[in-house]
């Protein structure tokens, strides 16, 4: 049996690259050191084999496949191009070349999950750090509309709250966890101080802390649910702390006018920093969804949501993001690289997307969510193929091959797609 040391894992956003892999005859036989999300993930590889193309679900070679999803392009006039969260560097610049090739509009499964706060962030910018200078520095935590207990089971050990850090000496001991969410979570249940603010009353308890930090008295129609003695003595905490951080998620980004909640949150970070160090930070979900969004911006200049039907890169959230270009009937194909977010899309989505012709690259081991035209099995970064994701704090980390590959990339696949697209003068 042999044992392969320091492998990453891309099942969620904290890409924990300290994990050690048994292998033998093949298949994964034991993963050391793994959440309960990373263990299946990693013991479920190569259980299935399903072919490596199809078409309207009946296997065929993979270049009958590439002819095929080719020919559904050049009669498209308005496609779209869609997730890339489970992919890599290689991959999602693929996916943008061809994009950008046959015209179409590029989007990533961030427009359904932290769309809000990037364009928060647009507006106001973010007071950030790498997840290493919190493991080493941070003697303030507090955790805003998410759950990493059970969404990013290992956040807690390796970077936020268990670790001893070089200013932490003593580790949990040293630091102070403070939840806040509408209901009480596992996270509430290990946190220090649970506050639970009134459903939809985020940005009012944000402003009365703004308030706060101002010598202010807040509004009388700030309220949050959260008695001002607690808000005072919170923003007590977070101005004399050494360093502190908040980590935020969708039950803050996904409320009505999420990006607005999020933007408040960014600006009481800013001014806390007129007082201590203090940081925001997104908690992302899937394994590469950040590293979708720093490719499509190095390629075109935007996050998410881009329109390349002219030639050069339009942004504009909501009228270019996948779920209501869908919505709204305005795209007449998809491909979609992971079809993992299809089951998050609306109804309205989802029945629009089972009209049109869909090409869909995933993973042998990934459930299908509808029934795509054309079909490629690709190989699983990280587990069949090297390559490059990036962690939720915009940190690349290098992935490492532990099985033999039996499918190509979805970089290869999509690199033929564009050049048979090309020769056969899309």
């Amino acid at each position: 049996m042999e044992v392969i040391q320091n492998v990453a894992c891309t099942k969620c956003g904290c890409v924990c690259d300290d994990l050690q892999v048994s292998v033998e005859n093949g298949r994964i036989q034991a993963v050391s050191g793994a959440c309960e999300l990373s263990e299946s993930w990693f013991l479920e590889q190569d259980s299935q084999q399903p072919a490596s193309a199809a078409i309207n679900q009946k296997p065929v070679e993979i270049h009958t496949a590439i002819e095929h999803a080719t020919d559904l392009l050049k009669k498209s006039q308005a496609p779209l191009i869609f997730g890339l969260s489970r992919s890599s560097s290689e991959g999602q610049r693929a996916a943008v070349q061809l994009a950008d090739t046959v015209g179409a509009i590029i989007d990533t499964t961030a427009s359904l999950c932290h769309a809000p706060s990037i364009m928060a962030i647009q507006h106001v910018g973010e007071s950030t750090s790498s997840l290493g200078e919190i493991k080493n520095r941070a003697d303030l935590v507090i955790f805003w509309g998410v759950d990493p207990v059970i969404s990013h089971p290992r956040h807690f050990e390796r970077y936020s709250v268990d670790p001893v850090g070089e200013f932490i000496p003593n580790g949990r001991s040293d630091r102070t966890v403070i939840a806040i969410d509408s209901e009480r979570t596992q996270t509430a249940d290990a946190a220090d101080i649970f506050l639970q603010v009134e459903p939809g009353r985020d940005f009012e308890m944000i402003w009365a802390l703004r308030s706060l930090l101002r010598g202010e008295r807040p509004a009388e129609d700030a309220y949050s649910g959260i008695p001002i003695d607690q808000l005072t003595e919170l923003a007590d905490r977070m101005k004399s702390c050494r360093c502190g951080v908040v980590f935020f998620g969708l039950g803050l980004a996904h409320q009505q006018l999420g990006h607005l909640n999020v933007e408040a949150l960014l600006r009481l970070v800013t001014d806390l920093n007129a007082h201590t160090r203090f940081h925001a930070r997104r908690m992302r979900m899937h394994g590469d969804v950040t590293g979708a969004d720093c490719v499509l911006c190095w390629q075109t200049g935007y996050p998410f949501g881009v329109n390349l039907g002219r030639g050069y890169p339009r942004y504009n959230p909501g009228e270019y993001s996948a779920n209501d270009l869908l919505e709204r009937g305005e795209v007449d194909l998809c491909l979609l690289v992971g079809g993992e977010s299809v089951p998050h899309m609306s109804p309205a989505a989802r029945r629009y997307l089972e009209t049109i012709p869909t090409i869909l690259l995933d993973y042998p081991t990934l459930p299908v969510h509808f029934q795509p035209q054309v079909q490629f099995t690709t190989a699983v970064y990280g587990v069949h193929l090297p390559g490059v994701v990036y962690r939720m704090d915009e940190v690349p980390i290098p992935l490492r091959q532990i099985l033999p590959a039996s499918y190509p990339s979805d970089a290869e696949v999509l690199q033929q797609i564009t050049d048979t697209f090309v020769n056969v003068g899309g």
